[in-house]
């Protein structure tokens, strides 16, 4: 079995310049909602520095209780309430940093998620060569979610947590000196403690999410070529296949376990073991008269608040970790160049085509030239067949009519101009291609013709579907053009789908046609119904043909062999059949046998 690649989506990366600038890049997103967020950043600073406030009055609530007077509270009652209305003041300030913060991470990330969407959709072929589709998918889902984590969640808790110890560290220096000092020679044994297991749990718990990422994609694949699984009879391979995976993420997950286990042990012990030192230490001094009861109380309170937000930060940084991961995923798509964008309908084209001296290679493959030094012409209105064994480039020559690919050498002229000189979108407007395998969207036949023309009416879909042979099966449906086509037109048969992909090219109506052998796979009944639609459908265009099935093909004004990249032969059928020991007829003549 083929290594497959992983798609590690969990993947951290350092917390340095470089990875605060990935975010920072991401952050722009927030720009729109800046006042709604400084509003929350507002609501958060306030928020926890009310809450600061609770364990000094805390401690005053003893000390008055134990007969020690205040400079401004005489009496329990007064303290008490003033908790509770530090309390409601801090619950109104929370509320406020959590609806804005929410507010804006929503906001911000639809906006992200549509941004990198619409790139994806604008980024050319040759993108998508090097790119899995779950992978694409997994950058506006994982990646984003991730995001949405930091904005949401994270970004929120690490100012908060830096703002309690920014004000709460001086705050006990500077009212509890002794104390403080005595506390913070505990904790450099479990910082350390926390950086050694910190750092080995992590790379365990990569692994884990590296194996599990492997059995996603065993999934991925088995469902995508489910078919190919069942015809093969495979089911319990790929069953054995995915649990061997799950098993050894079991494995590593459980391994992890011990360690992280013996870490959050160790921790607890060391934790509460410095809280037992300082409140020794506190009941000294208040047993010597040197400190207050309600002093010790409020240090205990404020010790707790600091180390919980100590505590929390080595979460938050994994979560930045894998935000700057995600940012730089997300990031390597924004900054791709895309084709052309601009949506005009200026241009006409007659569908003249002329092909210069044209070489290409494809970019994964440049070590590969797939076409070479080749040069024909077509006349507008002109039908025109390209054969030839597979590999020798016929594909590749429709590729770089539709622009999906720059041409390595050579042009391409387009009534006279150059392709590249006219805008993308405008241009591809122009030519409609009938592909050899369908592929409908997962709506109604209605949607699906309609995709050739969005805004169409319904007579003009009706229209098309009637010149396209299609409406014969169409009205024998009771919801007719309202029927479901299924997952990728499951539920039609193949001549159905080839009619409603030829009914949405009349729909179009472009200048130039593209035929991928549109009827190589339908018995004679639909194959009949589907040449007639054609047939409509080639008049007075420009059409190229892809052609296998030779037969199919007699009736075009030229022929055009290709083979190995290059131009062999040209000419009609009759000139080809003549030619002896010819390319074209050797074929015809090898089909006809097989026949």
């Amino acid at each position: 079995m083929a290594k497959r690649s992983v798609l590690n989506d969990g993947e951290k990366r350092p917390l340095n310049k470089s990875g605060v600038q990935k975010l920072l890049g991401i952050f722009r997103f927030v720009l729109p909602y800046r006042w709604t967020f400084i509003l929350g950043l507002v609501a958060l600073a306030l928020s926890s520095g009310t809450l600061l406030a609770f364990p000094y009055f805390a401690g005053k609530l003893l000390d008055v209780a134990q007969g020690k007077k205040d400079f401004f509270f005489t009496s329990i009652n007064q303290i008490a309430l003033a908790l509770i209305g530090i309390l409601l003041i801090q619950s109104v300030f929370s509320f406020i940093r959590v609806y804005t913060f929410t507010f804006v991470s929503e906001r911000t990330l639809a906006d992200l998620r549509q941004h990198v969407y619409t790139k994806i959709v604008w980024l050319p072929l040759s993108f998508f060569d090097s790119r899995r589709i779950g992978e694409l998918i997994s950058r506006i889902t994982s990646d984003v979610s991730t995001l949405q984590d930091t904005f949401t969640f994270t970004l929120a808790e690490l100012l908060r947590q830096l703002l309690v110890l920014a004000v709460g560290i001086p705050v006990i220096f500077i009212l509890y000196p002794r104390l403080t000092i005595f506390m913070l020679l505990t904790f450099p044994v479990l910082v350390l403690a926390a950086l050694f297991f910190g750092k080995f749990i992590r790379k365990l718990s990569k692994k884990t999410q590296d194996q599990l990422a492997g059995s996603n994609v065993i999934v991925e694949e088995t469902l995508q070529s489910i078919a190919v699984v069942k015809s093969f009879t495979n089911e319990m391979f790929e069953v054995l296949r995915y649990k061997k995976s799950l098993n050894e993420v079991v494995k590593t997950a459980i391994y992890a376990s011990r360690y992280r286990g013996l870490f959050i042990s160790f921790t607890i012990v060391a934790l509460f073991g410095g809280i037992v030192a300082v409140s020794w230490y506190g009941a000294f001094l208040v047993q010597s008269k040197e400190a207050e009861v309600g002093e010790l109380f409020s240090f205990v309170l404020y010790t707790a608040f600091i180390g919980g937000s100590i505590a929390g930060l080595g979460d938050i940084y994994s979560q930045l970790q894998r935000s700057v991961g995600a940012s730089e995923r997300i990031l390597e798509i924004l900054d791709q160049p895309d084709e052309q964008s601009e949506t005009k309908h200026t241009t006409k084209l007659k569908g003249n085509i002329e092909f210069d001296g044209v070489s290409f290679s494809y970019p994964t493959r440049q070590d590969v030239v797939v076409l070479k030094n080749i040069s024909f012409k077509i006349k507008p209105g002109e039908k025109v067949a390209l054969v030839g064994p597979s590999g020798s480039g016929k594909s590749t020559i429709i590729n770089l009519l539709m622009r999906f690919y720059p041409v390595t050498a050579g042009r391409i002229r387009v009534d006279e101009i150059v392709s590249q000189q006219y805008n993308l979108y405008d241009y591809r407007h122009n030519i409609g291609i009938v592909p050899q395998e369908v592929i409908l969207f997962g709506g109604t036949i209605l949607e699906n013709i309609a995709y050739g023309k969005p805004g169409a009416s319904q007579e003009e879909i009706k229209e098309a579907a009637i010149k396209a042979n299609a409406w014969e099966f169409i009205e024998s449906f009771p919801e007719k053009l309202e029927t479901v086509v299924g997952d990728r037109g499951v539920k039609l048969s193949g001549g159905q789908r080839q009619r409603v992909a030829i009914a949405r090219a009349i729909l179009k109506d472009p200048a130039i046609l593209i035929l991928d052998e549109a009827t190589s796979s339908l018995d004679a009944h639909s194959e009949k119904l589907v040449q007639e639609a054609l047939e409509k459908l080639m008049e007075n265009r420009t059409t190229v043909v892809i052609a296998h099935r030779l037969s199919t093909i007699r009736k075009v004004d030229r022929i055009m062999v290709i083979k190995e990249g290059e131009i062999a032969e040209s000419g009609s059928h009759n000139e080809l059949t003549a030619l002896d020991n010819g390319i074209y007829s050797n074929l015809l003549k090898l089909q006809l046998e097989v026949r």
